[in-house]
């Protein structure tokens, strides 16, 4: 569904956020994007977006050229950013002037969504708290029943039980045509929910697997004291031994943790690579 070739980009031309990037991304998927302060999640998504136009290379998103931002393009795409803005109208008035850009826009599913993440709906957006208005731009985008939805950050600002009910309500909604892409830095809110991790590092894409796949070839475990340490590529001590991360020559079942997962991945990249490339 998208397809980045040969990407060069940078908001300035001695200085490259990506130069001859490749990205390949299927629908009926949930991608978690991962990558440190600066490297390059936020600009990528406005690329694929239409927001930012890269300098050199092509973008394909569901057929269409982001950068022209054709109608038809920007019906089939719902971009959240990290920094989010709502007029001050009555939920309707939001309702009666935005569903229309969206043709399979359901306001009794954005309606529910909002019930279900707890949101009042009888006052102004700009009176609402961040976490209200968050939930209001996340329920929208999830209504809206785009084929794309971008969500940069979406869980900054949810309290522990609406992340619970984020998780839950992202899960319900994707099918076979829709692909979403979640970028944060707050990896345990995706827990459950991802299905394939992409990993930025050093501009480039240090990983696109999904979650079977890097279940098949790491190993995440805690062991009491690493004897066999041609095989970890990370540990931290944990109150119960070594969390470890290791090769996973037989494919021993076990449960994928982002956040140790990104930690490998930040600490021992060559390895990782040659594992998945």
């Amino acid at each position: 569904m998208i397809d980045l070739t040969t990407i060069s980009f940078g908001y300035s031309r001695r200085k490259l956020i990506f130069q001859d990037l490749n990205l390949s991304l299927q629908s009926g998927a949930i991608y978690g994007l991962l990558g440190k302060n600066g490297a390059g999640k936020s600009s990528l998504l406005r690329l694929m977006g239409g927001l930012l136009y890269p300098t050199v290379g092509t973008i394909n998103v569901a057929g269409f050229e982001p950068r022209r931002r054709q109608p038809a393009f920007l019906q089939e795409v719902y971009f959240i950013p990290e920094e989010i803005y709502l007029p001050s109208v009555t939920l309707q008035r939001y309702i009666d002037t935005m569903g229309p850009f969206y043709p399979r826009f359901s306001e009794s599913t954005f309606r529910r969504y909002l019930t279900e993440f707890d949101v009042p709906q009888d006052q102004k957006l700009t009176d609402m708290s961040y976490g209200q208005k968050k939930k209001v731009i996340i329920s929208f985008g999830l209504a809206a029943n785009t084929r794309l939805v971008i969500m940069d950050e979406p869980t900054n600002g949810l309290d522990i039980p609406s992340k619970s009910q984020f998780r839950k309500i992202v899960s319900s909604v994707l099918d076979p045509d829709r692909l979403m892409i979640l970028s944060t830095h707050q990896v345990r809110d995706l827990d459950n929910l991802i299905d394939t991790v992409i990993i930025l590092d050093e501009s480039e894409v240090l990983l696109n697997h999904s979650l079977a796949d890097i279940g098949d070839r790491l190993l995440f475990d805690t062991v009491s004291s690493i004897a066999q340490t041609d095989r970890v590529l990370y540990a931290e001590p944990t109150l119960r031994g070594q969390a470890v991360v290791m090769e996973n020559p037989t494919q021993e079942d076990s449960r994928v943790d982002l956040e140790r997962l990104f930690n490998t991945a930040m600490t021992n990249r060559n390895r990782i690579k040659t594992l998945f490339h």
